[in-house]
């Protein structure tokens, strides 16, 4: 019997060879509570240390399909730029076109701003009427009709139509000429020679010897757009110089002993 018990009891002692049970554990085997701490602390850091590389993969997709997805964020963000700066663009000449519309609109209702400008000739040729308007210094599109051809000012500020007369009739003496003005809806017609304001016309009067467009234009009726597009014959004296008006003017000069005359 006391046998059996040294053999239960020598197989629990330790691989040294020792007798000390207190420092087995569970499974014979020896070791200190620095060793087990060590393992121990071990193992949780290798767990943690996969655990981190599961999250760092899910976190952190293949670069092919990361550059894939980038570049076309990328290109995505850059067209939807694009079109928001164009649009930005877009509104801000629709907002300055606007306000410009408006600013003359205004100026106008108020008088400062005449509507519209025309100076009524009874010169046959718009071509010639163009080039007394270069070198008279005044912008203005000038349209043929058998009643005589008219010049529509651009210079519509202030008393820029007035001046426009008076330089004409100044620069090409002799011809007299009427400056018809739409300001504030109020319709004013007089005759200008060498200069100088002379007779005011009543626009009714006035229309009964022009070309039907000549009222139309002065009512806002039509404008240069439309009768552009009817085909009018227009010449625009911002596309001659003084070399190409002074040939114009001579082509349409007769000189006689010592007299000359304009067709």
């Amino acid at each position: 019997m006391s046998d059996d018990r040294n053999n239960d009891f020598d197989d629990f002692q330790g691989f040294d060879g020792s007798n000390d049970f207190g420092d087995l554990n569970a499974d014979g085997m020896h070791f200190s509570e620095e060793e087990l701490e060590a393992a121990m602390a071990g193992f949780e850091q290798e767990f943690k240390d996969a655990e981190a590389s599961k999250h760092e993969r899910a976190d952190n997709p293949p670069s092919e399909a990361f550059d894939s997805s980038e570049a076309s964020d990328n290109a995505e963000s850059s067209e939807s730029s694009e079109s928001s700066e164009s649009s930005e663009v877009d509104d801000m000449l629709n907002a300055v076109e606007d306000s410009l519309k408006f600013e003359d609109e205004l100026q106008g209702l108020l008088g400062n701003r005449a509507k519209v400008a025309v100076i009524i000739t009874r010169l046959t040729s718009p071509r010639l009427l163009s080039a007394f308007c270069e070198l008279s210094d005044i912008s203005a599109q000038c349209i043929g009709s058998a009643q005589g051809a008219v010049a529509v000012l651009r210079n519509l500020d202030g008393d820029g139509p007035e001046a426009a007369v008076k330089d004409m009739t100044i620069v090409v003496a002799g011809m007299p000429a009427i400056l018809a003005v739409n300001r504030a809806d109020k319709l004013e017609a007089t005759m200008y020679v060498e200069g100088r304001a002379g007779k005011t016309f009543a626009p009714p009067v006035l229309f009964t010897s022009t070309a039907p467009f000549v009222e139309d234009l002065m009512l806002g009726i039509t404008d240069m757009n439309a009768l552009e597009q009817a085909d009018m014959t227009i010449f625009d004296s911002a596309d001659l110089d003084r070399d190409a008006a002074m040939s114009i003017i001579a082509e349409h000069t007769r000189f006689g002993r010592g007299t000359s005359s304009i067709s």
